[in-house]
């Protein structure tokens, strides 16, 4: 009993302790400045987003091409599909050939100027007006006037456009 004395006594006197009076200390501050503030904000111009040109479906014979060009003022974007001309002739040459007509899809390969030199130096000319083998051989020696020459070359279609775009984009820049 005497122990609970004790530590009710204890406990009493540290709640004693702890309670004191109530003193609130305040202070007052003043900040004054002087000046000014300028805030400047800077940021790019807006973007000119070229399109995208998907080219995955793998049966057609097309590339995309696409580009942009952004100034101060002006921001252009252009995009256009290409046709692949040398993917077309494959494409042609392998339905020829697989529907049987093997002598069509050699020629239609031979419209290449580097195929129709290798097949000569091979020994293995390419076929002319119906001809093959020696016969073809001969025919193409004795028409000098006749030129293989293939599809129109699309690099030089690709030239042109390029020199389109950097022409705009010249012009663009000086303004």
């Amino acid at each position: 009993m005497k122990l609970i004395w004790v530590v009710l006594v204890f406990i009493f006197s540290a709640l004693s302790l702890s309670a004191e009076t109530d003193s609130t200390i305040t202070s007052d501050s003043n900040v004054t400045s002087t000046g000014t503030m300028d805030t400047t904000v800077r940021s790019p111009p807006p973007s000119a987003i070229s399109p995208q040109i998907s080219g995955s479906n793998s049966d057609l014979c097309t590339i995309g091409v696409a580009g942009a060009v952004q100034t101060q003022i002006l921001g252009i974007s252009a995009g256009k599909t290409v046709r692949d001309m040398n993917c077309e002739k494959l494409k042609n040459a392998k339905v020829m050939y697989d529907m049987g007509m093997k002598v069509a899809a050699v020629s239609v390969m031979c419209q290449d100027k580097r195929v129709f030199d290798a097949m000569m130096n091979a020994g293995t000319p390419c076929p002319k007006d119906g001809l093959i083998g020696d016969a073809a051989r001969l025919a193409w020696e004795a028409d000098t006037t006749e030129k293989i020459e293939g599809f129109m070359d699309a690099q030089s279609d690709t030239t042109l456009g390029f020199g389109a775009v950097l022409g705009v984009l010249g012009l663009l820049l000086l303004l």
